[in-house]
């Protein structure tokens, strides 16, 4: 069922898992270097339903949110990543810095993030007020690309990794 899907593909396919009875969860991200952290969050968030959505931010919008020297996988290599993982069922991508839009038109039955985002969930506001819930799972301590990448560059300079 692991399928990647347009913005288009994926809201009639929700329509169907909607009849269909299925609990449909969804989660966004840059997803830049897949790490352990990554897959443990997509794996305790497919827990919590019968379908998983992963939504990609597009190269454009990583650039935007992450500095010009990322994303460092493009998102066809990310969303092929993406795909192997077999808590993911279904990887769309989206081009705005935040994924509100493509929310508002999938309605999950369940918003997940990263409990470091607490502070903002996009898209809350339309699951929740379509009868939905948003969960903040606690994240692995130790992992983040952001870090990652630092510490190759520090490594390259032959800097002490932070």
């Amino acid at each position: 069922m692991s399928r990647f899907y347009t913005r288009s593909e994926l809201v009639e396919v929700r329509a169907q898992w909607r009849r269909e009875g299925r609990k449909v969860v969804f989660t966004n991200g840059c997803y830049d270097i897949l790490h352990p952290g990554h897959i443990r969050l997509l794996e305790a968030a497919r827990s919590l339903g019968d379908v998983l959505v992963l939504a990609l931010n597009s190269d454009a919008s990583v650039a935007r949110i992450k500095g010009p020297l990322r994303p460092l996988l493009d998102e066809r290599q990310r969303a092929a990543a993406a795909l192997q993982l077999e808590a993911v069922d279904a990887v769309v991508l989206f081009d705005e810095d935040t994924p509100r839009e493509l929310i508002a038109a999938v309605l999950p039955d369940i918003l997940v993030k990263g409990a470091d985002w607490a502070h903002f969930v996009a898209g809350r506001e339309e699951v929740e007020a379509a009868g939905g819930e948003v969960r903040l799972l606690p994240l692995e301590a130790g992992y983040s690309t952001t870090a990652t990448v630092e510490e190759i560059v520090a490594r390259r300079r032959g800097a002490p990794s932070p």
